[in-house]
């Protein structure tokens, strides 16, 4: 039975970050760059699984969605259309006495929590960044760094519909960047100002929208307990009336208990017709739907599953946090969904016998052509099996002196610590087994 602990340290988590490569403060040598991260040998492996992962489950593995790339820079028009120019505020106040800003809605008392001071009037501050295209500096050539990426997807739905020649249900899959200036980010990776999306928008006849809504709801909570996510530390939220964003019928949030507190995964919206309504009104463009079966033409409704790639990241590596008893020491061990895990199989020789090498080599060769692999013959086996089970691999192969004779290896599984073993020329089919199916 795996012992799992309620909650992972975030001393031990950073830590652990910065000693094995998973996350690094970004621009550290100059003192760094408030709230912004870089991904490390295994912090990008993990977030690529994880973008991997949910592309298979939202994408490759349906037959009515179809992905998309769109551009981080759209024409301005956009985000009036869109709204975020009017809307996409935060209510800012600023200490009168230490200057430090806050948003008040998060504030718990009308004083500074850092020192007391007294705090202006609250202004709505715009979240989106603004640059300017091309060599002149004015507002006739701004334009902002796109604060989600739903937006390029409902600029595109004539061309996506038009090439694919799907039919109405079917959504568009996009996983790109998006930047937002907040007033207050923090909590490690949870709220930054430049930060990842999976976003799908989902087309559906009007009438059907809510039935589509808890489909996709009960869909998307699934793809997390599936992942390795305990059901206990995720929980479905509904939006109040009071809180809903200027374009949702309706909004379910999928939340995780981190260590602070509960937070958003992931938001799943009935956004109605509001935004190809807009973009049709703002861009003098077509873009309702013909049904060729009913023979009516209509604006399509549309159901949105929205998802942070950060987040989701932060929140498996969290949960899968372990210490166990070994002995008269303790074992940390990541206990990452095997599809997720940075590493997915560690070769380790025995010794670093003159004899024994040139055969690990020949099986790290074999294995790294299917599978993300890793070498490791730095001090005793113990403690690499050790290290391994820090950095969240599911399966150690061990080469020793019999490996020699009998053309077999032992493979270690993370989690039950159990040993096999198998002949050579079947590890690859075997491991890609374990790793596919979980046996």
């Amino acid at each position: 039975m795996v012992r799992v602990l309620p909650h992972a340290d975030m001393d031990k988590m950073l830590s652990l970050s910065k000693r094995r490569g998973f996350i690094f403060a970004s621009s550290e040598i100059y003192g760094g760059l408030g709230s912004t991260y870089d991904y490390g040998p295994l912090g990008v492996e993990l977030k690529r699984n994880v973008k991997e992962a949910w592309w298979s489950s939202v994408v490759r593995e349906r037959d009515d969605v179809v992905g998309l790339d769109s551009a981080i820079l759209m024409h301005p028009r956009i985000w009036e259309a869109s709204g975020h120019v009017e809307n996409f505020t935060d209510p800012l106040v600023e200490c009168r006495q230490c200057n430090r800003r806050f948003r008040s809605d998060q504030l718990e008392t009308g004083a500074c929590p850092d020192c007391g001071g007294e705090f202006t009037d609250p202004r709505r501050f715009n979240l989106m960044f603004r640059t300017f295209m091309g060599p002149v500096e004015d507002t006739s050539h701004e334009v902002f760094l796109r604060p989600e990426t739903a937006q390029g997807i409902f600029v595109n739905f004539p061309n996506v519909l038009n090439s694919s020649r799907k039919k109405l249900p079917f959504g568009i899959a996009q996983i790109g960047k998006a930047f937002r200036n907040e007033i207050t980010p923090g909590n490690f990776t949870f709220r930054t100002r430049e930060f990842e999306q999976m976003e799908v928008e989902f087309f559906v006849k009007p009438g059907t929208d809510e039935e589509w809504l808890d489909r996709w709801v009960q869909s998307r909570f699934d793809w997390y307990v599936r992942h390795g996510i305990r059901r206990d530390n995720l929980r479905l939220r509904r939006h109040e009336g009071d809180e809903l964003a200027h374009y949702a019928k309706d909004t379910y949030d999928i939340e995780y208990r981190f260590p602070w507190g509960w937070g958003e995964l992931e938001g799943i919206a009935d956004r109605t017709d509001f935004d190809l309504g807009r973009h049709a009104e703002y861009s003098g463009e077509e873009l309702t739907y013909f049904d060729d079966e009913t023979r009516e033409r209509y604006l399509p409704y549309v159901i949105e599953p929205s998802g942070g790639v950060d987040r989701a990241t932060l929140a498996f590596w969290l949960d899968s946090f372990d210490e166990e008893p070994d002995g008269n020491a303790t074992r940390t061990v990541l206990h990452l969904h095997r599809k997720l895990a940075p590493v997915t199989v560690a070769v380790l020789p025995l010794s670093r016998n003159e004899r024994l090498v040139p055969t690990a080599r020949a099986v790290y060769d074999q294995l790294r052509r299917v599978l993300n692999a890793q070498y490791d013959d730095a001090q005793s086996i113990g403690r690499r099996y050790r290290r391994q089970d820090e950095i969240g691999t599911p399966y150690c192969v061990t080469v020793d002196f019999d490996t020699l004779d009998d053309h077999a290896v032992t493979i270690r599984d993370r989690d039950t610590m159990h040993q096999d073993r198998v002949p050579v020329s079947a590890l690859s089919r075997i491991l890609q087994d374990k790793v596919e199916h979980g046996w």
